[in-house]
Formats: C-alpha cells, structure tokens, sequence
C-alpha cells in the first residue's frame, strides 16, 4: 500500500444489482414525468380493480361462450378431457373482478399464474427476440384493440405454431400448450383431487379469461390508440434498451472506476460487456458455474491499468465451502464470485460480488464464510478485501424472516471491516424504491398510487465493505439517474435508468 499512498492514488469501487423489469413492462411504478398519461392509465387500473362497481360484470361478458367453445374444441383435439361443467356451472358466472381477478384460492390454486409463468416470454432457438403470449402484461406487439383481435392471435399461439426450443436433452419443437405443466396437490393443496385430474385444460382456460380480463380492462379505461403506443415506448425503453442503458451508463459514467461489482448479470449481458468498449477498459471476470438458465450472475471488472493480470484465482467454491456444517444458507448457483487479483503496485485483493437472497438471510453468513476463507488459507491473510453487494437488507426488518440493515451493520464491525457507509449504516439511507402496480399476476402484492412510498420495497441495500484499517472514505454517492445523483422518494426504474437498485459508488484513500 505504500506505492499507493506515495503516489496518491484513491481506489474508486462502483456496484450495482443491474436486474430490473423483465418481461411485463407494467409490473413496477415507474416515473416518468414526461408522459402524464402513464400515471393516468395506472391509475384508472387501479380504480377499475379497486372499485369495479358496474365493470364487474360476469366472465360471460368478457371471454365470450364462442371463446370458449373455439377453445373447447382446441383442447379436445389435443386429447384434454372436458372442462366444461367447470365452465357452464362456475366460471362464466363469475364477476370479473371480485370472483376472479381478485379470487384468493384461484391465486392459491395457480390456475391462472401458472400457464402466465410458463407461456408469458418464451426464448426461442434461431432469434434473439423472444416469442411471447399474446396479452397486455409483456413485451407482445400485435393489435389488442379489440377481444376478437386478441382471441384469434392467443389461440394460434397456444396450439398452431410449434416453437423450438432448448431443452436439457439438447432442442425441441413443439406447440406451446405442450409446454404446461400439470398443478400437483402435493405441492399446492388448495386445488382438489377433480382438479388436478384435468389442470391442463382448467388452466389453460383460466389463462385464457385472465389474459381477455386484462384486454378487456384496457381498453375499458383507456383507448387502444393510447395505451398501445405507450407499451410499446415502455417495452423498447425499459425491456429492449435495458442492455444497452446499463452498458451506457457504465461505459460513459463509471468508466474511471478501478472495480466495479455487479449482481444479476445475465450471459448475454456479459458477453456484450466483454466485446464492447467496456472490455477494452476492464476484465470481465463471470463465475466459472455461471447460471445461464436462472441467468443472474454475479460479477466483477477490474480496470486493466490498476488490475494489468485480471483475475488470478477464483475463490467462490473455497467460500463456499466455508458456510457452517449442517446449515443452509440460501445461495443459488452464480450469486457468489470472489477472485484474487494484483494491482500494478503488486498489492493483493480478494474482490467480491454478491446477491443476496430476497429476504438476506444469506448475507451475514456469506459475509462470515469470506472472512474465514480469507483468514484460514495462509496464501490469502495479507490480501485487501473488496465487497460489493445487494445485502438485501432492511430498514424495518421482521426477525427470523428479514435481515435488517443495522444488525449487518454489526457483523461487518465484527470482522475489522467497515463499510463506504460508515460502521454504522443509516437505516433510511435507501437504494431502492420500487413498487408493483396492479397490472401483474399477483394482485395482493399490488401498491396503490398513494402507497408507492409506504408499501413499496423501499430500503438500504447495497454495500461497499472493506478493511477498516486498509482504507478510509473520500467521498461515497448513490444514483438512480445515470449521472451520479439520487432523487430520494423517487420509484424507479424510469424510463432513462434501467434498474431498480441505485448504484452505489465509493473512492477510498489507502491508509
């Protein structure tokens, strides 16, 4: 470290959980004060659920009895048995709303969740755009202006256009309804023994009058040439621009970082980030078990004039294997990366990037295994210790189930390290603010326009840590526009940045 302070020379450290919306562009609040009538169409959904009053007409109305009789027919010819005593003695009976959409044990029994799950975005072999359902809650296209319209289009897409696939036993092609999977008892015992017999065709045929529920409510509250063209701005922004906002900001903002830590970085994320201008100014370094299924890694750049070798090892298995005997700590495979590395000064690092659990129940126990990988291997005491991550913590934290921030606070201080925050975290000092909106499959997740702020996931998450005698702070910052300032009380992401979690920034002074 000598070298270092002779010459001068801070340490700056970015890290950033880069996930956020996936396939339904509607799934989060966002904030986009350009475009009033996105929070007028959010708003009027949220009436129509909250308040159907005369909207909340029978199924009937909505998912027509010739629907169903076209989709009967469909499921007959793929040899289904007969849904329709479900249909003439329940379901087209049903109130929209308040017996479906908002129906509990529907939810618990998954008939409607289930086939969105699996048919919602579907990754095709031979195209990197993926094939979706048609409905309003993902990056689909194709006119919805009217129910006929989306009938015609979700029928040929369930049973008339096989789709190849990739497949643990190499490719497949096949018609999506194939795709469903059977809703077992055992794993969810709300849906009886009647049911489960033929949960194919039942959810398939709850899917389908979700799906029309949805197309129904907007062109109810809203007129198709209205929320279609804002799809479609909401879709190329925050799903098909993601990749290239986050490389953006990185390559633009970030470039003059010496590490920068990332959590839930897919394969193709990392593949454009190594062939791209990024790649020129860093080594990017993936875990050697990458996840390219689950595709939420986590990883490290390392500047190539600070770090001119890269990685010399990756330590990942040896933390690992560090966790207490008998205890199961909540990591899935490629959350973890930790490697060593030299700077040009030839001081040596133990770098890190982790994402922890949605509860952070792993976070103290990964934090605890680092620390005694480092300290129990005699090739690794005298290495300097970096850690970014998405602790998952929180500021009101329920005991046993949640990890809450100050607590962490103390089991860092325990192990001699300290944190770009100080020892002692503020528990207000958030990065993040989203909240769910009522246009995705689990309304009783869903926040209220006025409840974005106090029921959304709005809390202190991420995390700089290092040796408390190595280094001090200069200065730290958090960002949730791309241009290293934070709006506080502000949802995001937005239509400019693309994820829900801040970056987090720090430059230290070696001591």
């Amino acid at each position: 470290m000598a070298a270092m302070v002779a010459a001068g020379r801070r340490l700056s450290i970015a890290t950033w959980n880069i996930a956020a919306i996936n396939n339904n562009p509607f799934e989060y609040w966002i904030t986009t004060k350009e475009n009033p009538a996105y929070e007028k169409l959010m708003i009027d959904i949220e009436n129509f659920l909250e308040k159907p009053g005369s909207n909340d007409v029978p199924v009937s109305k909505v998912f027509t009895e010739d629907m169903f009789a076209a989709l009967e027919t469909k499921m007959s010819g793929v040899g289904w048995a007969s849904v329709r005593k479900y249909w003439d003695d329940d379901f087209k009976n049903r109130k929209i709303i308040s017996e479906f959409m908002k129906d509990g044990e529907l939810g618990s029994k998954r008939l409607a969740s289930m086939p969105d799950r699996v048919t919602n975005t579907i990754n095709v072999l031979g195209s990197d755009e993926p094939v979706c359902r048609p409905t309003v809650i993902n990056m689909y296209a194709g006119d919805l202006s009217t129910l006929d319209l989306w009938y015609q289009q979700w029928e040929a897409f369930m049973f008339d256009k096989p789709l190849t696939i990739k497949t643990k036993e190499g490719e497949e092609t096949s018609p999506v309804y194939s795709l469903l999977l059977p809703i077992k008892k055992s794993k969810y015992p709300a849906i009886t023994e009647e049911e489960e017999a033929v949960s194919l065709p039942l959810q398939t045929m709850c899917g389908a009058i979700f799906d029309a529920i949805l197309v129904h409510m907007m062109n109810t509250v809203s007129e198709p040439d209205v929320w279609q063209p804002l799809k479609r701005t909401m879709v190329e922004n925050l799903n098909k621009k993601k990749v290239p906002h986050t490389l953006e900001i990185l390559s633009t903002v970030y470039s003059n970082s010496d590490i920068i830590t990332l959590q839930e970085v897919s394969l193709s994320f990392i593949n454009q980030a190594a062939s791209g201008p990024l790649g020129q100014t860093y080594h990017v370094i993936a875990p050697g078990d990458l996840d390219a299924v689950r595709d939420q890694n986590s990883v490290i750049f390392l500047n190539k004039n600070t770090f001119p070798g890269g990685a010399t090892n990756e330590i990942s298995a040896l933390v690992s294997a560090s966790f207490p005997e008998g205890v199961d700590v909540p990591v899935a495979k490629g959350d973890i990366l930790a490697i060593t590395t030299t700077d040009k000064d030839g001081t040596p690092y133990v770098v890190a990037s982790f994402h922890g659990d949605t509860n952070g129940l792993a976070t103290k126990p990964v934090l605890d295994a680092i620390v005694k990988a480092m300290s129990s291997d005699p090739a690794l005491v005298a290495h300097k210790l970096i850690f970014g991550l998405d602790a998952n913590t929180y500021e009101k934290a329920t005991p046993g189930k949640t990890q809450d921030v100050l607590d962490f606070g103390k089991r860092y201080v325990s192990h001699e390290l300290t944190s770009c925050w100080g020892d002692v975290p503020k528990a207000n000092n958030y990065t993040t603010f989203n909240a769910r909106t009522y246009l995705q499959p689990q309304l009783n997740k869903a926040c209220k326009s006025s409840e974005k702020r106090s029921k959304g996931d709005v809390n202190p998450k991420d995390f700089i840590l290092f040796q408390k005698d190595t280094f001090a702070v200069e200065r730290t910052w958090k960002d949730n526009t791309g241009k290293k300032e934070y709006i506080e009380d502000m949802a995001f992401p937005t239509l400019d940045f693309p994820s829900d979690h801040g970056i987090l920034a720090t430059v230290l002074v070696p001591k």
